[in-house]
Order: C-alpha cells, then structure tokens, then sequence
C-alpha cells in the first residue's frame, strides 16, 4: 500500500529535519532540490515549526510541505536508551510515528543512527519471520544499475544462518523495488569462494540461501570476497553487521583517501595542473562515481515501515539522494512486499530447489 494524500493523492514523506551535524538548513536545502523534481510528493517535515517555516519560506516550497511541531532533538551523543525514554517530543519520534500511524510512506532521517533504529523498532515493530533487522546501503559497482545492495551494514553485529537468509530475501526484495532489477544475484560475503571456507554459520548459510533461490526469485551466486563489493559479480552483498560496517566505512574511507591524493598531485606542480584541465572531464566522472553523497541513504529493511538512514554529514546533494530513494520505495509500495517476502523465509529455507521451481511462494506478493 501506498500512503498518499486524500486531498491531492501525492505520496507522502515523513523527514526528520533535525539531527544532522550542521542543522536543518541542508535539509530544507536538499528537500527544495527533490521537490523541484518530485511534483507527485508531499513532505511532513518535523521540528521547531518557527525555525523550518522561515527557511521553507525562504525557499518557496511551503505549498508542498506540511510542518509538524517537534520541540526536542535528538543529538548525535544521545543514547539510545535515553531517546526511549525522553524523546517521546523529538523530531525523530515524530517523523516515525507518521510512518506508524500510515500518514506517510516512509521515514527520512539524518539523526543519531542508534536511537533511530531503537525508536524505529518500538514503534514499527519487527516483520513477520525477522529476528534482526539489517541496514541496507548502496555500493558503487560495475553492475548494471551501477550499485550494489550491501546488508547488513551495522544493525546487529550478530547474525545466524537463519538471518543471513533473511538478509538475502529483503536484499533481492530491495534491489527489484530500488534498483529495478526483476532477478537479483544474490552473494554470501565469506574470506574465500571455496565451499569448505568460513564460519559454521556461513556454510549453513550458504546451503539454505542455495536452497531458497529458485522460489525467492533471485540467483545465488555463492560466496563472494571484500573484492566482488566493487566487481559486479553480485547485485546483493549478505553478511552480519559487524563486517558489514567495517567494510563500508573502509570504503567510505578509502573514496576520500583517493580524491584527496587526486587533488593534491593535480596541484603538485605547474604541470601537473595543466594535466588536471586536460583531464577535467574524466576527474569529474570518477569524481561522480565514488561521490558518497550519491548513494547517501541506508535503508533500514525488516520492519513495519521504511525507514531512510542519510549521514549526518550530508550536504543538499546527499539529503536529496536520500529522498530520491525514499520516494522511489514508496512509490513502489516496498514495505508490504518486504513483509509478505520474509514472512516466507522458513519455508523457503526448507524448499527443495529440483521440486515446483515456477511455483509462486504462498502467502507473498509478487516484487515488481
């Protein structure tokens, strides 16, 4: 289902203005950038209603946003348990409670990942058939949509076989709603692509996500190493939490690390600058390329609702990157196919692949 606007019938997003490092005026800044381009969304935009209606104001998209009173804010050194007691009057509360009560489609937020996903997992609850819920973010790569789909990326640092299947099924589930891609290939991060390699839980992973395949309507490619994350062997990276973040906060890091030194060299030395505008069309597609800002926005998967995770740090082009994607899931009415797809996992796991492979998995609707 997707929420929308019985007036208008305009999707609706529900955005946290406040939480990030530098206020809500890259927020408003990115949100006035995506409204240009997103005439069929309507925002509730939560906060101190003086301080957003000036900037609103400001920017002339008053008419395409509906400010909702919220005095407190959640800052980056909160505690989670602190926010589950106090912040009840938080703009985070409040945006996510709009997702709870179905005003609106999905939740944006730049805030403090932490209490985020503990606020969200109060309210939203967990799916049918998740016993973790997983962070969901997008990888550069060689694939055809030019992303991949990594999770977790720093929900739970622990995960059995069980939700590594789990993982697997809400990844394939992302990467048809998010990246359109009809039958997403499906890869278990392991230290080797040897069978016999890695942790108990991998190899028993490993079998029963071989196994949940065919009916899951995605292709299992079988374990993956830290390098297929950028090759396009697989669109959907499965792995715990733990190694996940680790992985795309060295990538984080090492994109940074390579514009730096780029920038540097190109200064260096008279020649070298000539050589940097005898390369400016390239440098700014690479630039393009390993942008962070462009795949900004982790998508909390396998609760009643969906939730948008953009980094604090994020400039007008990364909040308007979160809400592209926002939007793009809730058009397509993710969350409730998410739900009927993992609350199949079980019996997926169970299947055996040589028996029915055409046959529909009951009770699911069918991803587009």
């Amino acid at each position: 289902m997707t929420v929308s606007d019985p007036v208008t019938d305009k999707l609706v997003l529900s955005v946290d203005a406040m939480g990030g490092d530098q206020g809500p005026a890259p927020i408003v800044a990115g949100l006035s950038r995506f409204l240009a381009k997103n005439k069929d969304v309507h925002v509730m935009l939560h906060g101190p209603a003086e301080q957003l209606n000036t900037l609103l104001s400001k920017k002339k998209i008053t008419s395409c946003v509906t400010v909702v009173h919220a005095d407190d804010v959640v800052t980056m050194h909160d505690k989670p348990s602190q926010v589950m007691r106090h912040g009840k009057a938080t703009s985070m509360w409040s945006a996510i409670e709009a997702v709870r009560s179905k005003d609106a489609a999905v939740c944006v937020s730049c805030g403090n990942t932490g209490a985020l996903m503990a606020v969200s997992m109060v309210r939203l609850r967990k799916a049918e058939g998740v016993n973790r819920p997983a962070i969901a973010c997008l990888w550069p790569s060689r694939t055809k949509a030019g992303f991949s789909v990594m999770l977790d990326a720093g929900a739970d640092i622990r995960a059995d076989e069980e939700d590594l299947l789990t993982y697997a099924l809400m990844g394939a589930s992302y990467a048809r709603n998010g990246l359109g891609l009809p039958r997403p290939r499906v890869g278990l991060l392991n230290v080797g692509v040897e069978d016999h390699k890695g942790r108990a839980e991998l190899k028993v992973a490993h079998d029963i996500i071989r196994r949940a395949a065919p009916r899951g309507e995605f292709e299992y490619v079988g374990f993956v190493e830290g390098g297929d994350l950028p090759s396009g062997r697989a669109d959907v990276i499965v792995t715990d939490g733990f190694t996940g973040n680790i992985a795309l906060k060295t990538g984080e890091g090492t994109a940074n690390f390579i514009s730096d030194s780029l920038r540097a060299a190109f200064k260096a030395t008279p020649f070298s600058r000539i050589a940097a505008l005898l390369a400016a069309t390239s440098l700014g597609r690479l630039k393009k390329k390993i942008d962070p800002r462009r795949v900004n926005g982790g998508v909390f998967l396998g609760l009643n609702g969906t939730v948008v995770k953009s980094h604090g740090s994020a400039d007008a082009t990364g909040v308007e990157a979160a809400l592209s994607l926002a939007a793009q899931l809730g058009r397509s009415g993710f969350s409730d196919k998410l739900a009927a797809r993992v609350a199949t996992a079980a019996t997926l796991a169970q299947d055996d692949p040589t028996e029915d492979k055409d046959a529909t998995v009951t009770g699911a609707s069918k991803d587009t």
